[in-house]
């Protein structure tokens, strides 16, 4: 959309927006339209939405735009906005697959956008920093070159929470991240021959392999657990 189309959308919720004010919010870094080659802005629909919370935190919050400014990165990161912008974004709470054992869509890279901060993490957790500190040290969670969390920590702390509430602790978990490496190094040894092919259609298929290879890897993996258990 042109400038002229966005301020439009806008003024049937905010009829105070101006060109002029779309433009000093983008000055600020609140919006990053696209440029045409003789430089003209190209809007987004995301643009006109970040706009929209822009505007309805000043109007609604009158939250300073330091403040606003806080809450888009924190969106940008995977956060899930406040309702009614009551509050900053909250990381969203992890809900793992109920009952079963989990198949190839689970493991597609969902929540590989998610950067959380350690507070952030902790508090999507429903865990304590220190109790995190462990999980680290034993290798359980990491965080990305970034300094952030991912979504994949955030299950993984999760469930290591869960189970601290049975007296299980980090240290006695580390046979599970020794399982899992081997898992994993058996996954990538079976589809290394697909990867090192260039084409298009062989990464497809080397990731289509790796999603059903990951699946069947853990079903076995419960499998024996359940067994054992009943033995037992």
């Amino acid at each position: 959309m042109s400038i002229g189309e966005v301020l439009a959308a806008l003024r049937q919720e905010f009829s105070d927006v101006t060109i002029s004010k779309i433009r000093f919010l983008e000055a600020e870094g609140l919006v990053e339209p696209q440029r045409t080659a003789s430089g003209y802005r190209k809007f987004a629909q995301e643009d006109v939405e970040r706009l929209r919370y822009v505007l309805r935190a000043q109007r609604d919050r009158y939250l300073p735009l330091r403040v606003i400014k806080e809450h888009l990165d924190a969106i940008d990161r995977g956060l899930e906005p406040p309702a009614d912008l009551d509050g900053p974004p909250r990381a969203p709470r992890p809900v793992p697959d109920a009952g079963g054992f989990p198949g190839p869509e689970s493991f597609r890279r969902d929540g590989a956008g998610l950067r959380l901060a350690r507070g952030e993490l902790c508090e999507a957790a429903g865990i304590e920093d220190q109790l995190l500190r462990e999980i680290e040290g034993y290798g359980l969670v990491a965080t990305t070159s970034e300094g952030y969390f991912d979504g994949d920590a955030l299950l993984v702390a999760q469930t290591v929470g869960e189970l601290a509430r049975f007296g299980v602790e980090p240290r006695h978990l580390r046979p599970f991240k020794t399982a899992a490496d081997r898992e994993a190094g058996l996954v990538e040894q079976v589809t290394r021959p697909l990867l090192s092919q260039r084409s298009p259609e062989a990464q497809a298929r080397a990731e289509e392999a790796t999603r059903e290879l990951g699946a069947l890897s853990v079903r076995l993996h419960a499998l024996l657990v359940k067994a054992a258990l009943h033995r037992g």
